[in-house]
This record gives C-alpha cells, sequence and structure tokens, in this order.
C-alpha cells in the first residue's frame, strides 16, 4: 500500500452505483478505499464494504458517519441524492478534501450550497462523468452554434432504466446546456419538457427534451438537429455503469492538485 495514494471515501455504498465505484476504485492505480458510508438505518452499516460489492472482505465496515470517515481521507465519490449530497459537500469543505459528484437532480438552492462549499473543497460536478458524454457535449455546443435556429431544431431523448427518479436526466440537460450555450441563449427560457394536446407549431430556437422509463437500461442518450431535408444525430450509449465510476476516479486524481473551487469534467479532460 502506498503512501501517495489517494484515500477515497464511497458514500451511497449499499446502492448500484456505490458498489460500482467500491469494485473500480479496488482495480484502479492511485487510489485505495479509505472509507464506505451509508445513511442512518441503512441495513448495510457494519458489513464489509468489500463483501458489499462482491470483492471479498476487505477489512472496511461500511458506517453511517461520514464526517469522522472524511477528516483522513483525499477525497470522496458520491452520487447519491440532492439533500445528502448539500450535506457531504459542506462536509468535504470542512474537511478541506475533494468532493467528486454525479448526483442529478439537484435543485438551483442546492448548487448555490454545493458551490458556496467549494470555497473551501474541491469540487467536480458533472451531469456525466464519462469521457464519451462530455465529448459529445462539445460536439453538441460546435453543431449548435453552426447551424442556424431559423432552418434547425434541437431535440434530446434520453433513457433510462425504471428506478431513476429525475427526469429529464442530468446527461440530457447537460447535452441540453451545451446546445444553449452554441446558440448564445439561457436552457431555462427555451427548454420544451412537455408535450401533449394541440401544441400548435413548434416554437423557433427552442430546445426539446424526451424522457424515456424502463427496464434495466443505464443510458440512452441522442442530440437532433433536424432541418429541412435533413438531420444530425449525436448519440451515446452506456453499457456499463462503470464508465462513471472510472471517470469519477480520474477527477478526484485531478482535482487533487487543484486549488479549492467547483469544476465540472470538461476541465478534467481538457476540453474546457
Amino acid at each position: 500500500m502506498s503512501e501517495t495514494e489517494m484515500k477515497l471515501v464511497v458514500v451511497g455504498a449499499g446502492g448500484r452505483m456505490g458498489q460500482t465505484l467500491i469494485r473500480t476504485v479496488h482495480g484502479m492505480d492511485g487510489v485505495r478505499l479509505h472509507a464506505a458510508v451509508e445513511r442512518p438505518g441503512s441495513p448495510f452499516i457494519g458489513r464489509d464494504a468489500g463483501e458489499l460489492a462482491g470483492l471479498g472482505a476487505v477489512g472496511i465496515p461500511v458506517t453511517n458517519e461520514p464526517l469522522a470517515a472524511f477528516l483522513h481521507a483525499d477525497g470522496v465519490l458520491d452520487f447519491t441524492a440532492p439533500a445528502g449530497t448539500v450535506e457531504f459537500a459542506g462536509l468535504a469543505a470542512q474537511a478541506r478534501i475533494v468532493h467528486v459528484i454525479g448526483t442529478t437532480g439537484c435543485s438551483a438552492d442546492d448548487e448555490a450550497k454545493i458551490r458556496a462549499a467549494a470555497r473551501h473543497a474541491r469540487i467536480v460536478k458533472s451531469g456525466n462523468m464519462s469521457l464519451g458524454v462530455n465529448l459529445m457535449g462539445v460536439l453538441t455546443e460546435k453543431a449548435a452554434r453552426a447551424l442556424a435556429p431559423a432552418h434547425w431544431d434541437i431535440e434530446i431523448l434520453e433513457m433510462h432504466h425504471k428506478h431513476k427518479v429525475d427526469a429529464p436526466s442530468g446527461t440530457a440537460l447537460l447535452l441540453g446546456e451545451a446546445a444553449a450555450k452554441g446558440r448564445g441563449i439561457d436552457l431555462k427560457d427555451h427548454s420544451v419538457r412537455v408535450r401533449d394536446g394541440h401544441t400548435g407549431a413548434r416554437p423557433q430556437g427552442t430546445i426539446g427534451f424526451a424522457t424515456l422509463r424502463g427496464g434495466s437500461v443505464i443510458g440512452e442518450h441522442s442530440v437532433m438537429l433536424a432541418g429541412e431535408g435533413e438531420m444530425v444525430t449525436l448519440s451515446h450509449s452506456a453499457t456499463d455503469r462503470s464508465i462513471f465510476a472510472r471517470g469519477a476516479v480520474t477527477a478526484a486524481l485531478w482535482a487533487r492538485d487543484q486549488k479549492p473551487g467547483f469544476y465540472c469534467m470538461l476541465d478534467v479532460l481538457g476540453l474546457n
């Protein structure tokens, strides 16, 4: 065990993504699992984190005390829920460590609290941690800038498993923000989330979202730019949650050497 290895805490350790993070940290160079955290009352409290993730015993019991876990760690990996993420951001700020956030569905108030914590923590937050999706965001921005709204309409289609609780997905919103940036507009003033009944003609310059849910789909996203007589489609398909986990660990390693602040995956990948 190297002293230079980054000591990482996985919060939400019992969830699908938490277990994936534990396995990924175990298998990547330069990092090691320092602690695993679950909410109070979780049936996973006290269980060995490695056994929980299917690795076999690693000697790290799951705890419900995040601050104690953070104090001697270098970073925390967080794909939980908005309320938990806000709490963890405050604790990461107290501990002066890295906080990588893959949580989606945060409100404007949640975002403000997370950014406030970035005065002392090194926070990397993204609606999607994969290299492919972030590259797709860059391409979406360039396409939206090149194709005039008078002649090209933008629609974003996403599908996820039936257990996902927020819609549109964080990735769809990331892509929507990229399209809006390309067009120099504010997404919240130009997005269309629901169509039902007699809607009338499509307003020029809007960015539409369509949300599908079902089965065990990990993540499917398409940005469609529809013109007269032609259409350009950018697509990304996630077939394994480990792509998000590897991205999160890569972000943690990158942020370790940065000043306190709020960053995104484009910063990590040098695409900003």
